[in-house]
């Protein structure tokens, strides 16, 4: 089990992806209104989702940024509906101090952060709200970070942010106990970038913190299969077993029941590895 504070989670955990944005690359437009939503997160817990992750503004290649109070609009009514419907944990992806304390408030227990809490105020926020923190590596800003994306070393210097981050987290006063760390396949990375990090993944586990990754139905996957977006499952679960066969704790997944179900039997076979060779 993973204890983060705020909320305590199985390893591995899925988290479900729910976008109430009408541009985000994949299920853009599908979720916002309120009611869909909601429909959508009950129906991932009852998939066996630990937990479900809400973003009110697309983090795509190219996306423009959304006003404040137009995501607090988004997600904060979610939230609360969601709050009432379930006993899921419920998780806040945002880059906004403002959001990440109303969402808490409305009933959400973990801050997700594509920015690494780097925004103004957003270290403070998280620091005060007391909850469970996710810091993603990103290479420059959603709008730029896939124009000719460059590492001397894509494994070190990913590693070496986050670190950092940790520690600058740390310095502000979050419990390093509360973290969770993302290296932010498809954030500022190529292809080639993404399959050495998803294949040196444990060398990314800063001071042995968990670590989350979000493979689900990305470009990579397309640039591997050929496929489009709407048909990336096979490859989407192939990757979430891989990275937890490689340590990750947390996948985070938009086809919630089959990743669920793909992850039991990798388990179980990494369990069983394990007894054999103790």
């Amino acid at each position: 089990m993973l204890d983060l504070g705020s909320l305590r989670v199985p390893v591995p955990a899925v988290m479900g992806i729910l976008n109430v944005t009408p541009d985000s690359f994949s299920d853009g437009g599908l979720f916002v209104s309120t009611d869909a939503a909601l429909r959508q997160a009950v129906a991932m817990a009852e998939d066996g989702a630990a937990i479900i992750d809400i973003g009110g503004e697309s983090t795509r290649p190219g996306a423009d940024s959304v006003e404040e109070q137009e995501e607090l609009d988004r997600v904060i009514p979610l939230i609360e509906a969601i709050a009432s419907e379930t006993d899921t944990p419920i998780s806040i992806d945002t880059s906004k101090p403002v959001v990440m304390r109303e969402a808490i408030a409305a009933g959400a227990a973990m801050i997700n952060d594509v920015c690494a809490l780097q925004e103004d105020g957003a270290l403070a926020a998280a620091a005060d709200l007391g909850v469970a923190v996710c810091l993603m590596h990103m290479l420059g800003k959603p709008r730029t970070m896939q124009d000719d994306p460059c590492y001397d070393d894509v494994v070190a210097e990913v590693s070496g942010f986050l670190e950092q981050r940790l520690a600058d987290c740390v310095a502000a006063g979050i419990d390093a106990s509360r973290v969770v760390l993302d290296p932010g396949f498809g954030f500022g990375k190529t292809p080639e970038h993404n399959i050495e990090l998803l294949a040196n993944l444990r060398q990314l586990q800063v001071r042995n913190r968990p670590l989350m990754v979000g493979v689900s139905r990305k470009s990579t996957l397309g640039a591997l299969t050929g496929r489009d977006v709407d048909e990336r499952l096979a490859a989407s679960v192939a990757a979430a077993v891989m990275a937890v066969v490689n340590g990750a704790a947390i996948i985070r997944a938009h086809d919630v029941r089959e990743t669920v179900d793909a992850l039991k039997v990798a388990t179980a076979i990494i369990e069983a590895r394990g007894q054999a060779g103790a």
